[in-house]
């Protein structure tokens, strides 16, 4: 008998709490009501997470609990939304590549470097030097990658220039010229420089500096090219060159007395002579660009300003960013740090003191 006044109290409470939660309901129905009222039959856009949000809330009311409230969207697209949501969570396509597994980027370029740098080699050789380095792949996988990037599988691929220029460096030098406008009494006067480059070490010598260069010329910077004692390089049996005129058939003779063939290149083919071709961009945007030539003395001098300096003072990428012709004080971590002008600063190089 005791409990009946508490068991009383606590059913007006609950119906109490009702009708209170009734209420809210029904005013969140009519807020509903007046918010797609204010649409005029437009649909509300929601991002993702608010997607997410409203998903949660609606799975455990269900769809006749969801009819009842009158929601912003139907009941059937806020249980599509949380079936997405759980088939989302269990979604592990994005963590796996469609069947086998590809194969390593690392090891991949490493293929195609096999089959550049060594164009004889098929994919049975490749797969043995891959074998050599620890990586264990399969011929198929790499004669796939070999075709993808359009190499022949098989071997038996033509020789490149670059690797048939790497085998026979110690033989082969280039020449070419290049013009300078020079200020002169008379005006501007074109100037013809030729030079050799050995592609090896990538020293450089002027082979001569002219205004109108010809034959007669020519054959006297061969004979110069090909001295006992002051030719250069000694060990050149290669002169390559494009199919400029200036190079006659009197300037290959006298190179072919002394053991040295005169290459013509193909005709519109710079990038078979790319170690000229970019001497001649080197010493046009770092010395002669930043300059006037005022008469040819001034050329030959600053000219062979800058050898000096590509020699013994300019560092090469293409020679490990090393110089040409290092010093006994390179690499020395003692003495003054110095920074050297040539040509009045245009060109500038460090140095320790002695």
């Amino acid at each position: 008998m005791d409990r009946l006044p508490l068991q009383f109290l606590m059913l007006v409470f609950a119906g109490w709490m009702n009708r209170h939660q009734q209420a809210a309901i029904e005013y969140l129905q009519e807020e509903n009501r007046l918010l797609r009222e204010q649409l005029g039959g437009g649909r509300l856009r929601f991002n993702d997470v608010q997607r997410r949000r409203l998903a949660r809330r609606a799975h455990p009311i269900g769809r006749r609990g969801l009819a009842e409230l009158g929601t912003l969207v139907t009941p059937d697209t806020l249980l599509r939304w949380y079936r997405e949501l759980v088939a989302r969570k269990y979604d592990g396509s994005k963590k796996r590549g469609p069947g086998r597994p590809r194969t390593a980027g690392e090891v991949q370029r490493l293929i195609l470097e096999m089959a550049r740098d060594n164009p004889r080699w098929g994919y049975t050789r490749i797969r043995g030097a891959l074998h050599n380095l620890g990586y264990e792949i399969g011929r198929n996988t790499i004669k796939r990658i070999l075709l993808e990037h359009g190499f022949d599988p098989v071997g038996g691929r033509t020789t490149t220039w670059k690797t048939f220029l790497r085998a026979h460096w110690d033989a082969i030098a280039a020449t070419d010229f290049f013009t300078v406008e020079v200020v002169t009494w008379r005006g501007l006067v074109r100037y013809f420089v030729l030079f050799v480059i050995d592609l090896k070490t990538r020293r450089v010598e002027v082979a001569g500096i002219s205004r109108s260069p010809d034959g007669r010329w020519m054959g006297q910077v061969a004979r110069n090219l090909t001295d006992i004692e002051d030719g250069f390089p000694q060990r050149t049996r290669y002169l390559i060159h494009d199919h400029d005129p200036l190079f006659t058939a009197q300037f290959g003779r006298i190179l072919e007395v002394s053991g040295v063939r005169s290459v013509k290149l193909p005709a519109r083919s710079p990038n078979l002579n790319a170690y000229a071709e970019r001497f001649v961009r080197s010493i046009k945007s770092e010395c002669l660009a930043q300059i006037i030539p005022l008469g040819e003395r001034h050329l030959r001098r600053s000219v062979s300003e800058y050898i000096e300096h590509y020699h013994r003072e300019r560092n090469h990428q293409g020679l490990g960013n090393e110089l040409i012709e290092s010093s006994d004080r390179e690499g020395c971590d003692d003495g003054r740090i110095e920074c050297r002008e040539r040509l009045g600063g245009v060109l500038r190089y460090y140095r320790r003191a002695a």
